[in-house]
Order: structure tokens, then C-alpha cells, then sequence
């Protein structure tokens, strides 16, 4: 059987369409030239690495879901710490996936405020992954910052600030939409750059 004529990524309901039966189809699985990656959605073996594997099974089953937090802020080179799992957002009263072979971890979001500073992030087979701004990013650790704490929040603040064009008056327009953020991010901002605060007079 020519494994190598099928796409990389099979769902079920398309292997008559690419000239599958699903008898053939399980073959190969049990050849272990495709692997599961989610319910009904396949992989071609060795193709990527697990972690890219998952984000292509979230990208295809949960479209609105996006990368955010601490997996956000490795991606937009604003920490050096290496994630153990993928954060990853959905908006609140949506249920997650469950993934296989590598940890996710789920975070829900006000749906009112989800899309704010959501952009995408490219993955093989032509699929895309949300992903929050840096700035959206480090919005949410400092509203955050109870469960994250505020070292990781203002390290990113501070090295985000250090990059050619940034300046806290960039967060501005973002941190109306998040008043949990604002009286932190405002101190922390101060205390990094000098003269008056970008914050004053904004509502």
C-alpha cells in the first residue's frame, strides 16, 4: 500500500474522497504510518514533532481556541522559560479537546473580550492556530498575577519594552478592555520607563 500518495492529515469522513476505504485506512494505522492525533483526525507518522501535532488537532477541532499565557509569551520571545504544556484559551462555557501525547493546558476566557489582540499563528498542512498579542499576553498575566505571579508578568513587561518600537503608551488602548490589568500595569510601566504614565486621562 503507497502510504506516501495520501495527504499528511486524514479525517475519516474524506478517505473515500482520496480513494480510501476505511479497511485500508486502519491498516496503516495499525502499520503505524498514521497515528491518532484527535477523535477521528489522523497524522502521517513522524511528520512533526507531538507538540505541533496537538496544535494541529486544536486548530482543526477547536478553531477560536488560541495560545496564550506563559506558551505565548516562549513563542513571542518575551521569557525564558520553557513550557511543560501549552496553554491554550477558550472562550468560557466551551469545552476542550482532549488531546493526545503531549499535555495541554486549558484556560477559559471571558467570550466578551476573547478575540482582543488574537492573531494567528502557522502550522503545516495550511492550518493556523490562535495566538495572543505580546501584548495581549502580557495584559493577561498581570490580570493574572494572582496565579501566575508578578515577577513573570513584569520580566516580560520589561524585556517587551526593551524591543525597538514598544512603549507602555502601546498597552494602552488594550488595558481599557482588562481593569483587573490596569492599576498593575500601570505601576509596573512607571517603574520602567521614565516621565508621565501613558495611563493618564484614558478611561
Amino acid at each position: 500500500m503507497d502510504a506516501p500518495t495520501f495527504p499528511d492529515l486524514v479525517r475519516y469522513r474524506d478517505l473515500e474522497t482520496i480513494g480510501l476505504t476505511r479497511y485500508r485506512f486502519d491498516r496503516l494505522i495499525e502499520a503505524e504510518q498514521y497515528e491518532r492525533i484527535a477523535p477521528g483526525l489522523f497524522l502521517r507518522a513522524g511528520t512533526v514533532d507531538d507538540t505541533t501535532a496537538a496544535w494541529m488537532a486544536i486548530a482543526y477541532k477547536k478553531p477560536e481556541a488560541t495560545i496564550c499565557l506563559l506558551s505565548a509569551l516562549a513563542l513571542h520571545d518575551l521569557t525564558d522559560e520553557i513550557p511543560s504544556r501549552t496553554d491554550i484559551a477558550i472562550p468560557r462555557g466551551s469545552q476542550p479537546l482532549v488531546i493526545h501525547h503531549t499535555p495541554i493546558a486549558w484556560h477559559r476566557f471571558d467570550a466578551d473580550t476573547f478575540t482582543i489582540g488574537r492573531t494567528e499563528h502557522a502550522l503545516p498542512n495550511g492550518l493556523s492556530i490562535g495566538l495572543y498579542s505580546a501584548e495581549r499576553t502580557i495584559i493577561d498575566l498581570f490580570r493574572l498575577r494572582h496565579e501566575w505571579g508578578s515577577d513573570l508578568a513584569i520580566g516580560a513587561l520589561k524585556r517587551w519594552l526593551r524591543e525597538r518600537g514598544n512603549s507602555p503608551a502601546a498597552l494602552s488602548v488594550l488595558a481599557d478592555d482588562f481593569p483587573k490589568a490596569r492599576a498593575a500595569l500601570q505601576n509596573a510601566s512607571s517603574r520602567s520607563v521614565s516621565g508621565p504614565s501613558p495611563y493618564s486621562g484614558t478611561r
